[in-house]
């Protein structure tokens, strides 16, 4: 049986946030909500619709099965994972254009 468990939910929420760099306000302003809905949102408080499950997600870079369903090992994603999730998001210039600057990156530091 699935369970909604909300806390778990706002958790992941936060730890994702934090760990892309966007402050509470900017998701917020990013999902059309005020920060202090989002605020009982990341600590289990309160539920979110649909609409704004699929914005977080969005934002976040998070499919809904790992926001809700905690598909990922203790909910933990290391910085390849995110890496990886970004450029799955972006488009095909931006992709290219990061992978330049990778490369770039990687020849400065040999």
């Amino acid at each position: 049986m699935i369970v909604y468990d909300k806390q778990k939910v706002g958790q992941r929420i936060r730890k994702q946030r934090k760990a892309l760099g966007i402050t509470r306000e900017q998701l917020a302003e990013q999902v059309g909500r005020v920060p202090r809905f989002c605020a009982d949102i990341e600590r289990g408080n309160a539920g979110m619709s649909i609409e704004t499950m699929l914005s977080i997600c969005n934002l976040l870079k998070l499919s809904p099965n790992d926001l809700l369903l905690d598909n990922l090992q203790d909910t933990t994603r290391d910085e390849t994972e995110l890496i990886l999730d970004a450029l799955n998001h972006c488009t095909e210039k931006q992709r290219k254009d990061a992978i330049a600057l990778l490369k770039l990156f990687l020849t400065a530091i040999k």
